[in-house]
């Protein structure tokens, strides 16, 4: 019965759990500032591409496309950067670009909430603000800010609740450990920056 049970849960999320773990492997790429973490995230993010839309959080399903785009972007950046430099060196974010980026986020989350709601997305606004500011942080990821870090703390804790509320369990866990994973980062991060 046991073994029943367990094939039928991975039937239900294997497609969620095979995303979980790509993303956690990417992320922690990332903290070590490895090349290699942008194509396994861009696997992670087709799988979760899937996953969004079936759950019906069409807002996340959307990111996904955008993260494809900043993947690719970010991927590029830091090749160019490996290329000139031998490594991937963090820079410091402008404060003047850091409010910047906030400002922006919020017409951009009433903008992708009007979207959601229409296409009737599960939580339109919530997801949107989300959606918008973890655009901000894959932003500053790519241009290689430690700020990236601290904005994927907040915005993490917030996406756990919502995955608990849509019954995205693997998901959930995935994000608490994606908060720890943030923290990593910002401690590697800030050591590598403190080093130049």
């Amino acid at each position: 019965m046991n073994g029943t049970l367990v094939a039928a849960w991975l039937a239900a999320h294997g497609l969620e759990l095979a995303g979980a773990v790509t993303t956690a492997i990417g992320i922690w790429l990332t903290t070590k500032r490895r090349l290699i973490c942008w194509p396994v995230t861009l696997v992670a993010i087709f799988l979760y591409m899937v996953v969004f839309y079936r759950a019906g959080l069409l807002s996340d399903a959307l990111l996904q496309v955008f993260f494809v785009i900043f993947t690719f972007y970010g991927w590029w950046h830091w090749w160019r950067g490996v290329r000139q430099e031998g490594k991937v060196r963090v820079v410091p974010l402008p404060f003047s670009s850091l409010i910047a980026a906030v400002v922006v986020g919020i017409p951009g989350s009433f903008a992708l909430g009007t979207l959601a709601k229409h296409l009737h997305a599960a939580l339109p606004y919530l997801d949107a603000v989300l959606m918008s500011y973890s655009l901000v942080a894959t932003w500053w990821q790519a241009r290689k800010h430690i700020a990236n870090w601290w904005l994927w703390i907040i915005v993490d804790l917030i996406y756990i609740g919502e995955y608990i509320y849509k019954d995205l369990w693997p998901t959930a866990l995935l994000y608490a450990g994606l908060v720890a994973l943030a923290i990593l980062g910002l401690r590697d991060w800030r050591r590598a920056a403190a080093a130049v």
